[in-house]
């Protein structure tokens, strides 16, 4: 099985931590160069030092805010220029908790721009180097809520869901040029962003963090939340030569918690 991206180039948006930066590491691991972008340039000066440079790849980072749309298209369209890209990892923090009864249309708006909009300002600058190179891989990292809503994250269901549609529709048009797009829909897993919904869940139901982590993972057939490696691994396969003839679907990575086939 081919799984080597030596030579090959990747964009890993939100890379500066958590599962974006664990997505980086897999790719570099595998030969890639790896461009990071994200928001605090001082973690994306860490984290570019931290990669694979075994098989002389070049790693390097660009700040960017995906909350400012206008402001991405002058950064992707220089690296566009600079080289074909051959992967484009996009991923973005979710909205905040909240029911969607009580959201704001200001809400939705942002959170459309921050992520469908971002995604297809990044995909427009780089699908033409992919089609110079027969070879391109968009890989959306979403949420498990595109199969089935969550709780208390109106506005994140939502949005999600105009991603995986948009994807879906974009792996229909461009499988012909040799690239593929999909989507992995990580579950719980251990990030930050589960945190802060498992703080929040405790302050609005007035019990421990504990208590809560553990009706959480009660959810899960594996009982237990996952580690950021275990979406890379999958994201990692999906960029690769391996994955050639998979196109246009939704991978949840969330320990069976998903129920729907």
């Amino acid at each position: 099985m081919n799984l080597s991206l030596e030579g090959k180039n990747a964009i890993v948006c939100g890379s500066s931590q958590g599962i974006g930066y664990v997505i980086a590491e897999e790719l570099a691991m595998m030969g890639a160069n790896c461009i990071l972008l994200a928001r605090n340039e001082g973690l994306l000066q860490t984290a570019v030092t931290q990669l694979d440079t075994s098989l002389r790849q070049i790693h390097s980072y660009k700040v960017a805010d995906f909350s400012q749309p206008e402001t991405l298209v002058p950064i992707i369209e220089e690296i566009a220029e600079q080289q074909n890209i051959h992967i484009l990892i996009n991923n973005t923090g979710g909205p905040p908790a909240g029911f969607i009864v009580d959201a704001k249309p200001e809400q939705f708006i942002q959170a459309f721009n921050q992520h469908l909009i971002c995604n297809h300002i990044l995909m427009q600058a780089v699908i033409g180097g992919m089609k110079k190179e027969n070879y391109g891989r968009i890989i959306n990292i979403i949420s498990t809520s595109v199969k089935i809503p969550l709780k208390n994250l109106g506005v994140s269901n939502t949005i999600r869901g105009a991603v995986a549609s948009w994807a879906k529709t974009m792996a229909n048009e461009l499988g012909q040029f040799d690239i593929t797009v999909n989507n992995v829909l990580p579950g719980f897993t251990k990030t930050q962003r589960l945190e802060s919904i498992v703080k929040n869940t405790s302050h609005k139901k007035s019990r421990t963090v504990e208590e809560v982590e553990k009706e959480m993972q009660e959810e899960v057939p594996m009982k237990r939340f996952g580690e950021a490696s275990e979406i890379a691994a999958v994201a990692a396969f999906l960029a690769s030569p391996a994955a050639s003839y998979v196109n246009g679907v939704s991978i949840p990575v969330d320990g069976g918690r998903t129920g729907s086939i």
